[in-house]
Parts: C-alpha cells; sequence; structure tokens
C-alpha cells in the first residue's frame, strides 16, 4: 500500500531543514546557505538524504494552494486569479493600502508585493527559488551517493529536474527572463545576469524529455504525492507547448490521454455536504472527482498527480470556503423588510435550524477573491446558449450556488425561508457591498469539510479543510490534458481534432451544447470551466499569449501577436497589448472606471499592458550589486540594454564565477 509523505520522511529531513533553511527575504537565491551542525556533504551522501530532500519537494508543491498569512485571509493561488480573467479583489473593508485593485498605479519593484492579504507576489518570487534550491540539492549532491544503479540515479534526477522544470515554467510567464541558478553555492554570489525566457524554456524542455524517460510511473512510486512518470509528461507537454514544439506536444499528450482515462461516472466515497437539510447534492461524477478522500484513491484513473493534505501531522488549513466564498451572512445584504438577510447561528444557539444552516453548507465566506460576471455567466454560454446541464455549473445537482438559491434565514423578517433577491419591488439593491455578497460559486470545487468547527456545536465559523480535515488537492489530471492538446492541434490548424478533444471534457460535464468548431478563446474558456482553482490562471494565460506569438495564430477576435513586441507594451487603453491583456479587457472589471463597494474605499480595478509580467523586486536587484538584472518593461529601472544570457549554456557557465 502506498504511503503519503509525511510517511517516507526519516531524520534526513531535519537535516534538510537544518542545512538548507532559508529566510525569508526576497533575494535569497543570492545568498549561500547559512551554516548548520549538519554537513551537506555527509548529510546527502546517502540515499536516504536524496530521498528527504525530494519529500520536502514535492510537500513544497502544495504550499503555492495552501500557505496563509496569519489571519488566514488570502494564500497564494488567489493572486494567480486576481492576475486573470476570473478574479477580482473582493475584500472591500481592507482599505487604502497595499496592491490589490489598481495594479497599474500601485505595482512597483519597491511597492505592492509585501506578500500581504492582497495579493502573493514576492511570495511567488521567494518560495519559488527555495523550491529550485532544494531540486539543486538532490541534482547537486547526486554523484556522492555510492552504490545507485544507472537506473534508480536517473530516477533521482528526473524528479529532481521536474521540480526545478515546474517552478521555472511558471517562473517565466510570471516574472519573464530571471536568474537561471542550477547549483547550490559555497560562497555568496552577487553577479548575477538574468537569463532569456526562451533559453530557460529550453534548458528545461532538455530536462523533462530526460526526466518521462528515467521517472517510474505512478504504479512503482513509493507514495502517493511522488513525482511520477505521467507529471514528468504532463509538463513536457507544456514545454513543447511554450517552445512552439507543437506536434510533439500532441504525442506526448496522446500517450498521456490513453493511460489516464478521465473519470465518466460516480466512484470512490460519496460525501455530502455537512447540512443536508439546508442544502445536499445529487451525486455526480464531477461532485465526487473533486472530493480529497477521492483524489489519491486508485480508482481514480484521472489522477496524474495529486498533492496530499490530509495528516495531521502535516496538514496545511486550506480554508477554501472562507477566502473564495461571498459573505453571504454580512448585515449589509437585506432582506426586502430591512433585516439582515442570513444569519448563522451555532448548532447550540436557541435559534437554530437544521434547515437553515447555510453555514455548514456553504460555509462562511468573506469574499476576498470574488469571481468576475464572465467567470458567473457569460462563460457558460456555448454556441449562444446558456448550458444549464453542465454539471459544472449545475445547481440543481448541487454543484453550483446562484445567490439565488440561498433562502432568508431570519425569523424577524417576513421573508424568512424565501430565495435571496439582489432587489426588492421598486427596484432597490438590497446589498450595500456587491463586490463582497453578492457572486455565485462553485461549491463543488471549494468545499471542504471543516473538521475542526464540524466538531464544535457552538461554533460559527465553517472556513474549509482545518486540521484533521482531507485537502488534497489535484496538481495535474488528465482532462487538463486533452485541453492541452486541443492546444497543440489549435497551433498545427488541426481544428477538427482541438474541437474534439475539448468536446471529450464538455461530454464528461453532460453537456448539452458541444463545440462545432473552436478556436483559442474556447479552448482557455474550456480550461476555466474545468481547472478553476486547479492551473495557475495567470502564468498558462501568459504562457498562451507566448504561444499565440510563437504561432502567428489568430485569438478569437481576429488579433495577432509579434514576439517583436507582444511583451513590451504599456497602457490602460482597450487595444493592443498581448492576449493576456485583450481576455482581462474583454471579461474582467479591469480599466472600466471607479466601482463603488458600499464602503468608504472605491475600488478602481486598473490592469496596464505591462503588468503581464510582475516586477523583479528591488530587494533582489539591489543584493546583486556586482552584477545587473533586468526589471520587466514597464516598471523603473528598465533597461533595454541591460545584458543577459542568451543561452542557458552561458549562464549556467558563469554560476561558479563571484567576480
Amino acid at each position: 500500500m502506498k504511503q503519503y509523505i509525511q510517511h517516507t520522511l526519516s531524520k534526513g529531513l531535519l537535516l534538510l531543514s537544518g542545512a538548507l533553511m532559508l529566510g525569508s527575504c526576497t533575494d535569497s537565491f543570492l545568498e549561500p546557505d547559512p551554516l548548520s551542525m549538519y554537513e551537506p556533504g555527509v548529510t546527502f551522501s546517502t540515499e536516504s538524504g536524496l530521498q528527504s530532500a525530494l519529500a520536502m519537494c514535492d510537500r513544497h508543491l502544495r504550499s503555492y494552494w495552501t500557505h496563509y498569512d496569519n489571519k488566514n485571509i488570502s494564500v497564494p493561488i488567489g493572486t494567480e486569479y486576481l492576475f486573470s480573467d476570473l478574479c477580482l479583489f473582493g475584500k472591500t473593508d481592507f482599505g487604502n493600502g497595499g496592491c490589490y485593485d489598481n495594479f497599474a498605479d500601485k505595482l512597483t519593484p519597491t511597492n505592492g508585493i509585501a506578500d500581504g492579504d492582497d495579493n502573493r507576489i514576492s511570495y511567488f518570487w521567494g518560495e519559488t527559488w527555495t523550491g529550485i534550491k532544494y531540486a539543486n540539492t538532490v541534482i547537486n549532491y547526486i554523484d556522492n551517493v555510492e552504490g545507485l544503479d544507472e537506473a534508480t540515479k536517473n530516477a533521482y534526477l528526473g524528479r529532481a529536474y521536474f521540480h526545478r522544470s515546474f517552478r521555472y515554467l511558471n517562473l517565466v510567464f510570471q516574472f519573464g527572463d530571471v536568474p537561471l541558478v542550477t547549483k547550490l553555492l559555497e560562497v555568496p554570489k552577487q553577479n548575477y545576469r538574468s537569463t532569456k525566457q526562451e533559453a530557460i524554456l529550453e534548458m528545461i524542455t532538455k530536462d523533462m524529455e530526460f526526466a518521462v524517460e528515467w521517472v517510474p510511473e505512478w504504479a512503482d512510486t513509493e507514495y502517493y504525492g511522488q513525482v511520477n512518470k505521467g507529471a514528468c509528461r504532463q509538463l513536457l507537454i507544456k514545454c513543447y507547448l511554450a517552445t512552439g514544439q507543437w506536434e510533439k506536444a500532441e504525442k506526448q499528450a496522446d500517450i498521456l490521454i490513453a493511460q489516464y482515462p478521465m473519470m465518466q461516472d460516480t466512484f470512490g466515497t460519496f460525501e455530502n455536504v455537512s447540512a443536508t437539510d439546508t442544502w445536499s447534492i445529487d451525486r455526480n461524477v464531477i461532485w465526487d472527482l473533486h472530493r480529497p478522500v477521492n483524489k489519491h484513491i486508485a480508482a481514480n484513473t484521472e489522477a496524474i498527480m495529486v498533492m496530499p493534505n490530509s495528516s495531521d501531522q502535516t496538514h496545511v488549513d486550506f480554508l477554501t470556503m472562507r477566502i473564495f466564498g461571498p459573505f453571504w451572512n454580512d448585515g449589509r445584504l437585506k432582506t426586502p423588510d430591512a433585516q439582515q438577510a442570513v444569519l448563522r447561528p451555532a448548532r447550540n444557539a436557541g435559534d437554530y435550524r437544521a434547515d437553515h444552516d447555510w453555514l455548514r453548507a456553504i460555509g462562511r465566506g468573506i469574499g476576498v477573491c470574488r469571481l468576475t460576471h464572465f467567470a458567473q455567466h457569460s462563460l457558460w454560454y456555448v454556441n449562444g446558449v446558456e448550458d444549464t446541464q453542465d454539471l459544472r455549473h449545475n445547481s440543481q445537482v448541487g454543484n453550483w450556488v446562484n445567490m439565488e438559491d440561498i433562502t432568508y434565514s431570519n425569523t424577524a423578517s417576513a421573508y424568512d425561508g424565501k430565495p435571496l433577491r439582489l432587489y426588492d419591488d421598486a427596484g432597490k439593491c438590497l446589498c450595500t457591498d456587491t463586490i463582497r455578497d453578492w457572486y455565485d460559486f462553485p461549491l463543488y470545487k471549494i468545499w471542504l469539510r471543516d473538521e475542526v468547527n464540524e466538531a464544535k456545536a457552538g461554533a460559527t465559523e465553517y472556513n474549509g479543510a482545518t486540521l484533521g480535515s482531507d485537502a488534497s488537492w489535484y496538481l495535474y489530471r488528465s482532462a487538463e490534458t486533452y485541453l492541452l492538446r486541443a492546444e497543440a492541434r489549435f497551433y498545427q490548424d488541426n481544428i477538427k481534432g482541438a474541437t474534439e478533444d475539448v468536446n471529450e471534457v464538455r461530454k464528461r460535464a453532460h453537456c448539452s451544447q458541444l463545440y462545432t468548431s473552436v478556436n483559442i478563446g474556447d479552448i482557455m474558456n474550456e480550461r476555466a470551466r474545468e481547472l478553476y482553482l486547479e492551473e495557475w490562471r495567470h502564468a498558462e494565460l501568459v504562457r498562451v499569449s507566448y504561444c499565440l506569438a510563437l504561432s502567428g495564430k489568430p485569438d478569437e477576435w481576429g488579433n495577432t501577436y509579434s514576439l517583436d513586441n507582444w511583451d513590451k507594451q504599456s497602457g490602460t487603453d482597450p487595444n493592443g497589448g498581448s492576449y493576456w491583456y485583450q481576455r482581462l479587457m474583454h471579461y474582467s472589471y479591469y480599466n472600466k472606471g471607479v466601482i463603488s463597494s458600499g464602503q468608504a474605499t472605491q475600488l478602481t480595478y486598473k490592469m496596464d499592458k505591462h503588468n503581464m509580467y510582475w516586477p523583479i523586486p528591488n530587494s533582489a536587484i539591489i543584493g546583486n550589486n556586482k552584477g545587473q538584472l533586468a526589471q520587466n518593461y514597464g516598471y523603473d529601472g528598465y533597461d533595454e540594454n541591460t545584458p543577459m544570457w542568451e543561452t542557458w549554456e552561458e549562464a549556467v557557465a558563469d554560476e561558479d564565477r563571484t567576480e
């Protein structure tokens, strides 16, 4: 029987922690590892040391989804969605500080990237270098371990390459041209140069070809959450797409789809919501697919790689309902007779009613990341028709919750028990903060049983996966593989094949509307429907923007993009920019003017074309005081003449030079 990651962690993990402990400063990749009581050359001279380093890499992956600040208000993956067509920052009482709405004016190399409640850009920068350092540990020390046969050694290397490549693929589509670090430093190096994005993509593609050859299949892994050949193949597909090797990407997807068929029927354990008298699920394949307890079972043939998060020893809270759900019990949401619309009494309170227990049915949201109108509504139209049968947007089976599905739960109101309304009979809005309090949402994605509060009869919170809860999450599954193959076929003008792939995903969701012909927008729309809170939405949109420039193919509006300037434009007008920017202009609230939330602070959702890439933190640039890192276009410090390494080989050859 496979064990979870935590069951494989031996004393070597403690040694790894001591040898590789990093500070939180954003330029930590520039610093040598601090001394410890352990000697890394000894720690990583044994196979158990390598195993511990890779186990740390595996566990570290999930931190991009689950790491939260000390007030449990945000998680890193939310920032990926704020820089996309699907979400906006909704916590309207945040105040005037931080950078959460007006990125065009506020986001700079010194401002707006402080790893706070508003966004976690700094986290992505700092923690990605941490992950790269873990992977480089295995790569650098592998030759010190005696007695490994070629297959075993190369499997370790392949897994380490996966972790480094996964982080670099996302890093270059978040931050553009960045330093290439492939070695562990023995002395400080402060003379880095940035390496061209395309050079890094070339290197990680080569590394992933090696990984696909040597890393074992899922059935031969030692524990759930360990990198397997299927995960390496999925990452290689993305690398092939990012380097314009469309045919190779398609062939790899063919293999993966044959190995990991999508789930078509209900399976595993049926886990209903906690308050079934208030809201109940009609069992369906989409609901079962996203129950954590079903994600890592052998019956789930669709799961390519899952990030386990269920043990009390290594569990990290994932408060999905709190962060991504609307603030439905806010006092500013009223009944037509001016009472608070929905209450959340504890189960041991005198006014508790089991058929009005919205707290445990849908979770206590605070609306930090709220869906755009596009994500709630127009996304779900195909062929000009709203597809009401799509299980991913279906409130009849319980997967999706419309605000009007919630009922008033206040006995002081004559409307108690009736569906919520946004307007009264005279047309007056009954909600003074529609940004935070009023939006529909996919319950099947964010509902996680809150074991801590489930055990407390007096609890008035129900936030998501707390200690003792299962918060396992998909890294990769084959539904995405179909959409990656559709993309590869699109670039090769195989529209028929691309359409078939998108429709396969739609058929599994029981959609009534199928495509007759798809464009890149249809493919990206299907990714939005299928992969919400799984894909890194911003990084994927930027990757596709780059692929469109590489291929010369038009987007859904007929725009074509050039490698000469797709990432070198600024301004907030609706014309030009990248495909990423066009998606935001067509589908989000950015650059539409001031939006009143009913709070003293009015929000100006604003995004510039140059915000496609996040700024290189100024602290990293200053720390590199014997060299010069390239700042991204549009930010203070940008200089088109900043020297950069054109090839990855040049960058690697320079790593030992410290003067």
